[in-house]
């Protein structure tokens, strides 16, 4: 009889840990893009990327700067 309520104890403990840890993991994003993060095209070959992540000349943005320098020539 000892044994069995040890027994149920465990797994009622091993149950709520799991669940815990569910919840948490709901409740933080993972690798959530920033909301306000403006995409911007490669005025050479149309891809899209971030604006941060371009080069930027005259006011055009480019995925690389070689496509800056080709738009330029």
């Amino acid at each position: 009889m000892l044994f069995k309520m040890l027994l149920l104890g465990v797994a009622i403990w091993l149950i709520l840990t799991l669940l815990k840890q569910y919840r948490q993991g709901i409740d933080q994003p993972r690798n959530a893009p920033e909301p306000d993060q403006k995409m911007v095209k490669c005025a050479a070959c149309d891809v899209h990327l971030p604006k941060s992540e371009s080069v930027e000349v005259d006011g055009k943005h480019y995925c690389c700067a070689e496509h800056s320098q080709q738009d330029r020539s």
